[in-house]
């Protein structure tokens, strides 16, 4: 499954401007987005995608939707930030992944719950920062009747950076962070039922606890009316506490992807802000 979303691609990808200005409440426009990921996390057949994505931010006080994706913000000072997060996944049908023949699909779905964000360091003007983010989401799969599948929990290091040198105009974003999720979210991806068991794929019953390390790069940059993004992830499944499942066939890849949006409009109000 594609995790944390395609639509919010550009969310995350978003300009990393962190410099206090004036900016448009809400920017809207369209695109499009080349990406290729594994099936799922563990899975060793790669999917390529190329589809159109939305563009879109909002600076608003309480809900915001920018880099960082969509979230309700609840506590907002100095240090300390408390967001109600929102994450997406797409379907990934069984009968297009060999090791998954026979078995059900993997639904859409989605997660939300909250997030907290501690920043550790900063320079006076924002341009660079370090915040540790600490997200607990519930997972819940979008079909009817919509099913609860299990928790998430992926603390993470963010280092943002906007005035490099090298890059004039660039905005540089690195992440470094563990997993973990529950035994129903596990399962969810990787237990095997006797029924749908085989010779080559055992039974098997997934627990709960540590999911792996993930890292990732994006860069990005606002020309005019046009926006530019990319990003690369590496995953690690070593040690998690489903890498013996028998749908686990690859316990690290990189994934990858590139954005070009078009902002087609953007409110007249204005409001100043330090992303």
């Amino acid at each position: 499954m594609i995790t944390r979303t395609v639509f919010c691609l550009t969310l995350i990808l978003s300009a990393l401007t962190a410099t206090a200005t004036e900016k448009p409440l809400w920017e809207v426009g369209a695109g499009g987005t080349a990406l290729s990921f594994p099936a799922y996390r563990g899975s060793d057949e790669t999917r390529q995608f190329l589809m159109p994505i939305p563009y879109l931010v909002y600076r608003g006080e309480f809900f915001k939707a920018d880099r960082q994706g969509m979230r309700a913000s609840f506590l907002d000072t100095e240090r300390l930030d408390l967001n109600l997060g929102l994450a997406l996944s797409p379907p990934a049908s069984s009968k297009d992944i060999a090791v998954r023949t026979g078995m059900p699909d993997l639904k859409a779905s989605f997660e939300v719950g909250p997030q907290f964000e501690y920043t550790l360091w900063h320079t006076p003007a924002n341009a660079r920062s370090l915040k540790l983010l600490l997200p607990v989401r519930a997972a819940y799969t979008v079909e009817r009747p919509v099913r609860h599948i299990g928790w998430v929990w992926h603390p993470k290091l963010n280092l943002d950076l906007t005035d490099l040198p090298a890059l004039p105009g660039w905005n540089l974003g690195l992440q470094a962070g563990v997993l973990y999720g529950d035994r129903r979210q596990h399962a969810y991806t990787y237990s095997v039922a006797p029924d749908f068991a085989t010779a080559a794929r055992p039974a098997y019953s997934a627990r709960g606890g540590y999911a792996g390390t993930q890292f990732l790069m994006a860069v990005s940059k606002r020309f005019a009316n046009t926006w530019l993004g990319a990003f690369v992830r590496y995953d690690n499944l070593s040690g998690a506490v489903f890498e013996d499942s028998p749908l686990v066939r690859r316990k690290n890849y990189v994934a990858a992807g590139i954005a070009l949006s078009w902002v087609l409009g953007e409110s007249a109000a204005r409001v100043t802000v330090d992303d």
